[in-house]
């Protein structure tokens, strides 16, 4: 059951963070470059990003909390290392959704016209645009913490499986020829 468990949280965390790499790379810069509006690309950004941003929130509140059960052979620094990471990647998460996007939205509601429409000076336009800048640190270090912490899961996933082959194999005659 706990190797059902590990392979799960493997596969969420990899799911989430090819989400947020194909958000980042492929879906953002594609509504930006074919969408005839700026205002109509941001809003299938914003739509896209919450998405990703809530399953963030959601899977790494699960992993989170599996990373609590009893688990043969962990080391303490890797569980550890692991449940902090995680715990980064729910709070990108829940920031750039319910601080920084609410926030955008929240201009883009009180200019009631496309930012891309107000002059480069205006204070909403610099602003925003600040606060685009702060979603992209916060999506890239949500995207860090989770691909380090898929690796300290790889890693401590692999390390229980080579102690547990080799207690397996201690308990086998030795052939000697």
């Amino acid at each position: 059951m706990l190797k059902f468990v590990g392979d799960l949280r493997s596969l969420l965390l990899a799911l989430w963070l090819g989400a947020a790499c194909f958000f980042s790379f492929a879906v953002a810069p594609s509504a930006f470059g074919v969408l005839p509006s700026r205002d109509l690309a941001g809003s299938v950004v914003s739509r896209t990003l919450m998405i990703i941003n809530l399953s963030g929130i959601v899977i790494s509140a699960f992993l989170l909390l599996t990373s609590f059960l009893p688990s043969r052979n962990a080391k303490p620094f890797a569980v550890w290392g692991e449940r902090i990471l995680l715990a980064l990647l729910t709070i990108a998460c829940v920031v750039g959704q319910f601080v920084i996007a609410l926030w955008m939205a929240q201009i883009r509601m009180s200019v009631g016209k496309p930012v891309e429409e107000l002059a480069a000076e205006d204070p909403l336009k610099i602003q925003f645009n600040q606060l685009h800048e702060y979603s992209i640190y916060v999506l890239s270090a949500g995207m860090i913490a989770a691909a380090l912490s898929y690796f300290l899961l790889a890693y401590r996933s692999r390390n229980t499986e080579n102690k547990e082959i080799k207690t397996t194999n201690k308990d086998l005659p030795e052939f000697k020829f």
